[in-house]
């Protein structure tokens, strides 16, 4: 399988993966995040969160504006315009790496786009056609999750055969319908989707075969930062208490291939991201 370049650029931005893995930091400004609800509802803390971020060494800074933990409600695309919008255009004039908009909504995804957002990262892998289109037209990078079910309902009872043949057979189709609509192979990360309509012992079989999803040729993101899986394993109640739990899952994921990682703690997962690039390179 061909591999992925390791620079990819496009009009509005550059990644590098020269050096292994890179982090994506998360600024939800949401009022109902699992872990950072609340924090970064005020325009202003939300763009010295982002700074900081960019300081602490993360390539991507992902925005979101509606929660989509498990059992969260659909939040209209004029409230999560209301509540990003204002942030990436003060954000982006102020940091030099791409922003991504996290959201299902083309209607939001064209809004933070014309903000100064340089990527898209869609929980539903361009399930709606016009953000397809859009994402062609604009010429960006995708992020396509898997996710069985909507967050309103997908941990009631999630159900696999084999979860990680199913999301790759998933995943690998969304991505070819991406390209067929025109959005270059280069342009195009593959998400899992940990926790999304998963359950323990689903999480961990994806995490200990992530290989088989990364060897497809694309790039790989992961996110499981603070996730209740790792919770469950450690015992520790709240999101924040689980950084420990976290790492574990960060250096996992550069062994097995991963290009992208999402975390909340971004400082300490950078150190964490440099060291697991360094071993993974020194085979």
């Amino acid at each position: 399988m061909k591999r992925p370049p390791d620079v990819i650029e496009w009009p509005t931005g550059k990644l590098d993966f020269s050096g292994g893995a890179i982090v994506m930091g998360v600024l939800n400004v949401t009022p109902d995040s699992f872990s950072d609800g609340g924090q970064f509802l005020d325009i202003d803390k939300a763009i010295a969160r982002g700074v900081e971020i960019a300081q602490q060494g993360a390539a991507i800074i992902d925005i979101g504006a509606e929660s989509t933990r498990p059992g969260s409600e659909d939040i209209s695309a004029d409230k999560q315009i209301a509540r990003a919008i204002p942030v990436i255009k003060q954000l982006s004039e102020k940091i030099n790496i791409p922003v991504s908009i996290d959201t299902t909504h083309p209607v939001v995804a064209k809004a933070a786009l014309d903000a100064g957002t340089a990527i898209i990262n869609d929980i539903t892998a361009l399930a709606d056609e016009a953000m397809t289109r859009l994402a062609a037209e604009r010429k960006v990078p995708v992020a396509l999750m898997h996710m069985q079910g909507r967050p309103q309902t997908m941990q009631a009872d999630p159900s696999y055969a084999d979860v990680m043949a199913e999301v790759c057979e998933y995943l690998i189709e969304r991505a070819k319908a991406a390209e067929a609509t025109g959005i270059p192979r280069e342009y195009i990360i593959l998400d899992p989707g940990i926790g999304f309509g998963k359950t323990l012992e689903h999480n961990l079989q994806i995490l200990n075969q992530l290989d088989r999803l990364c060897e497809q040729g694309y790039r790989v993101l992961i996110g499981a930062s603070r996730k209740r899986f790792i919770g469950q394993i450690t015992g520790k109640d709240k999101p924040a208490d689980r950084i420990f739990g976290t790492t574990a899952t960060v250096s996992l994921a550069v062994e097995k291939g991963a290009s992208v990682i999402r975390v909340h703690d971004v400082a300490e997962m950078v150190d964490v991201i440099k060291v697991s690039n360094a071993i993974h390179r020194a085979k």
